[in-house]
């Protein structure tokens, strides 16, 4: 039996991530981005996530997408023959194509609408399929706090693959968030629920919906940051990652900081603030020894690809993986209930480097050894 599967593919998400722009929402902040020098990195993960399909029966399984960088391209490149609906001003394509396109796939009665992006690209899809049709996310934004994707762009091929051969077949509702991006970069999160989409339901590969801090993980969060903030080693380039919980660490040294963002630090003083991927290497170029401290993404388990894009994989490279210290709470760890630590930094040598095991400090010179996957 035939399988209809559609294809988005948002060309410019996750453009702002690794120039330190937090985001592509809006033609101003994408024209900031491209001035910067980013490049598109989605229509490569979604090929990444297309070539999965290439193990289903030829001849039956038809594609639909739209044209060019919306989709065609990226499926050809993968190695298929697309039935392409639909038209586009290339080079200018807008949320209501994405909007369209989803219309369009529905129309087709399609199988499953397999489209790329973040989540932006994900309310799109909302506004258009609501629950009318099975839907499933190729991660490739900056910031992704939607439950409707895939833990990485393979997963997410591989994924679609067992459900259209019909290996998966239950689906289940999953949160649409967002955030309000003007403010994420004035250092403000704030996250909305949208609505829900229907995704296979299959939780060893689909990423969990992000959560905040709970109750009672200040005083541990103070033990953590104390010891870190005690422990800086002199002569050392500290590059700081994004979140609450590095934050503290700033804090305890009385450096002004960016909540999203990244931040470096020498011999106890703030070198300089909320640097992109291109401000961090030139500052590498300087010193001998560095390390990277980031935290794990509470409920999703991501050490790198969320919300931290400007620590690139040329940054860790340089870095070295033996010079990354992960900070959590007990809490935040439990949180993942039980699931490993997730890498998903769009190099897949890298990404094989960083698994396996990883410390992580969870009190005051206390540590876990916690595994990671890709």
């Amino acid at each position: 039996m035939t399988k209809k599967i559609g294809v988005i593919v948002n060309p410019i998400a996750g453009m702002g991530g690794r120039v330190g722009l937090k985001g592509s929402d809006g033609p101003d902040i994408l024209e900031r981005a491209k001035e910067l020098g980013a490049q598109p990195e989605c229509p490569d993960k979604a090929i990444i996530a297309l070539r999965q399909l290439k193990e289903f029966n030829e001849g039956s399984l038809e594609i639909y997408t739209y044209p060019k960088e919306m989709g065609e391209n990226e499926v050809r490149a993968a190695g298929f023959d697309p039935i392409v609906l639909g038209s586009i001003d290339s080079g200018h394509t807008t949320p209501e194509d994405t909007i369209q396109a989803a219309k369009d796939l529905l129309g087709q009665k399609v199988d499953l609408i397999f489209f790329a992006g973040g989540d932006g690209t994900a309310r799109n899809i909302l506004d258009a399929v609501h629950e009318e049709a099975a839907v499933l996310g190729i991660p490739g934004g900056t910031k992704i706090h939607s439950a409707v994707y895939a833990i990485n762009p393979k997963t997410a091929g591989k994924l679609a693959l067992e459900y259209l051969q019909g290996k998966v077949r239950d689906l289940k509702e999953s949160e649409v968030m967002d955030i309000d991006e003007e403010a994420f970069r004035a250092d403000i999160l704030r996250a909305k629920l949208y609505g829900y989409m229907k995704v296979p339901n299959e939780h060893r590969m689909m990423q969990n919906l992000k959560s905040g801090r709970g109750y009672g993980e200040e005083a541990a969060l103070d033990l953590i940051s104390r010891y870190i903030a005690f422990n800086l080693e002199e002569n050392v380039l500290y590059i700081m990652g994004p979140g609450s919980t590095v934050r503290g660490v700033m804090n305890k040294l009385e450096l002004e900081n960016t909540l999203l963002g990244v931040d470096l630090v020498y011999n106890n003083r703030l070198l300089d603030k909320d640097v992109n991927e291109e401000e961090i290497l030139k500052h590498l170029d300087r010193y001998d020894s560095y390390r990277i401290v980031i935290t794990v993404i509470g409920g999703q388990g991501y050490l790198f690809g969320r919300g931290n894009q400007q620590i690139s994989p040329k940054v860790i490279k340089r870095v070295g993986v033996k010079n990354i210290i992960v900070i959590a709470t007990k809490n935040k760890m439990y949180s993942l209930f039980g699931q490993s630590l997730l890498v998903d930094t769009g190099d897949e040598e890298l990404n094989a480097a960083l698994t396996g095991y990883m410390q992580v400090m969870v009190g005051y010179g206390e540590s876990v050894m916690f595994p990671v996957t890709d």
